[in-house]
């Protein structure tokens, strides 16, 4: 296509041929920069120009598509077609090389979230351009930020983000993933994340027995300490726990909500649930001081160590009178969680269901493995 035939299209002044133009000039500038002479390129991009800023956003949109991949694309049409909507700004952001941290920067600032989303995904996010993402405070950005390999995060700002994500749990999973991630923010993280995320902190950074139990114990501290959330007003009964369990796969973390919701009540329902065990001696139980039953009970159900020492710190910040000491206390029930299996722990469950004495087999089981 030459010089006169761009003219022809040109006056086709209808949506449909400004489109056709925007095509053929793009594909033009992508197919034959090289070979253009100075006067070709000039009146193209004078044309390029005219399309981004007179016309309509369809014909920007086929602008940017087709010029992402340019690396020769002027500075200021590359800023403009940026800082459009999204539709058009989308291929430019995430794409292409041309544009500065300041431009970046800019729009980070004043432009919507979606052009941050797209930002966040280039394939080079400077430490200047990822500060300027999370200070937005977007958590789906940072999300989609923490997601891509290829951004540059600094010290200061990941300390920030895996601090935020004692709140916002779609940081955690990534921020595990993340290079940036040292022994010291994993054991920091260990604190409030999930069993599951636990265990690949516990992989990833070989931490020894003594170290991991002395995380479990400050979890289990901070969740004593901390404000015991009011229950729901619902009523929880055996008929709710029926109904949720049959409706939902009841894992450790969901359990673990409803202690953190307030609802002891619906935990001792789903205790039942998964022990058969009577109501009394559920909340035997769980209301002991010692909680001793409530530890078989967790291993019998397959909990682990982890999951226990929330849920025992939860049901504790929710009765305080059961405490005197939580500092030993706590480091008292994790010596005795681990001191049997969970084969012993069903053994001793088997014998509570066929009314053996509480005592007794708890006694016999410490014995066992005294």
């Amino acid at each position: 296509m030459d010089t006169t035939e761009l003219l022809q299209i040109s006056r086709d002044k209808s949506v449909e041929g400004r489109e056709k133009l925007a095509k053929s000039v793009t594909s033009l500038f992508m197919e034959n920069d090289g070979e253009m002479s100075d006067r070709e390129r000039s009146l193209m991009l004078d044309i390029l120009h005219r399309l981004v800023h007179d016309f309509e956003k369809s014909v920007r949109t086929i602008i940017a598509k087709n010029l992402v991949d340019w690396s020769d694309i002027p500075q200021d049409l590359a800023t403009f077609l940026a800082n459009d909507d999204i539709d058009v700004a989308y291929p430019i952001l995430s794409k292409s090389g041309v544009l500065k941290d300041e431009n970046l920067i800019e729009i980070i600032q004043h432009r919507t979230m979606e052009h941050q989303m797209a930002i966040a995904i280039r394939h080079s996010v400077s430490e200047n351009v990822t500060s300027a993402l999370v200070e937005e405070g977007n958590p789906q950005v940072i999300t989609k930020l923490l997601d891509n390999p290829s951004a540059d995060i600094s010290k200061t700002t990941f300390e920030y983000i895996v601090d935020e994500a004692q709140r916002v749990d779609s940081y955690r999973e990534p921020i595990l993933r993340r290079e940036e991630l040292d022994s010291k923010l994993a054991q920091k993280m260990f604190l409030w994340v999930s069993a599951a995320m636990r265990q690949h902190i516990t992989d990833k950074f070989a931490l020894d027995v003594d170290v991991i139990d002395a995380l479990l114990e400050k979890s289990a501290r901070d969740i004593f300490a901390s404000r015991p959330a009011e229950a729901m007003e619902t009523k929880a009964s055996d008929a709710l726990a029926n109904q949720i369990a049959e409706a939902e796969d009841i894992d450790p973390e969901f359990m673990i909500s409803v202690l953190s919701q307030g609802e002891v009540n619906l935990f001792m329902s789903l205790i039942k649930k998964f022990t058969g065990l009577r109501v009394n001696l559920i909340r035997r139980i769980i209301f002991e001081p010692g909680g001793e039953g409530l530890a078989i009970a967790c291993k019998a159900i397959g909990l682990g160590k982890s999951d226990f020492s929330t849920i025992f710190a939860q049901i504790r910040r929710a009765v305080p009178s059961l405490v005197t000491n939580f500092d030993q206390e706590i480091r008292t029930i994790l010596s005795f969680f681990d001191s049997f299996d969970a084969e012993t722990a069903q053994k001793v469950l088997g014998r509570w269901k066929l009314d053996s004495n509480y005592l007794a087999a708890i006694r016999e089981l410490e014995i066992d493995n005294g």
